[in-house]
């Protein structure tokens, strides 16, 4: 059991890493399709300055990309997660409650989780710190 007690120190950073690759597929596939992701918003809804709901995808599939890779690696963790759990809270009010929103308030409460904890230690900005 001392292999799980010492593997218990990684928890933060696979959260981290899974937050961060979720956010970057998604945002990936956003950004290369963004009309295949424009069925999920809620009917109705509509994007002020004159910006239609493909460009807006588009930038939404860009935002979800970089706070991936922020997670990902690990550079200003508390802000990307920050940004991700903004984002999700914004994601589930606009879509309602459904089968989509109780897998995404998972994935709000995983990038809640990372936010409380900030760094970990394998974070590229705890590296950095120590040098």
């Amino acid at each position: 059991m001392a292999f799980l007690e010492n593997a218990g120190r990684y928890t933060p950073s696979l959260v981290r890493y899974a937050v961060g690759i979720v956010f970057l597929l998604i945002g990936i596939m956003q950004f290369s399709s963004p009309e295949s992701w424009i069925g999920y918003l809620a009917e109705g809804f509509s994007i002020p300055f004159g910006i239609s709901l493909t460009q807006a995808m588009t930038g939404i599939g860009a935002f979800n990309a970089l706070v991936g890779l922020l997670l990902i690696i690990g550079l200003i963790t508390r802000i990307a997660a920050a940004l991700a759990v903004l984002h999700l809270i914004g994601v589930i009010a606009s879509i309602g409650y459904n089968d989509i929103s109780i897998r995404d308030f998972g994935l709000l409460l995983a990038a809640l989780s990372v936010f409380l904890n900030g760094t970990d230690s394998l974070c590229l900005e705890k590296a950095w710190k120590r040098q």
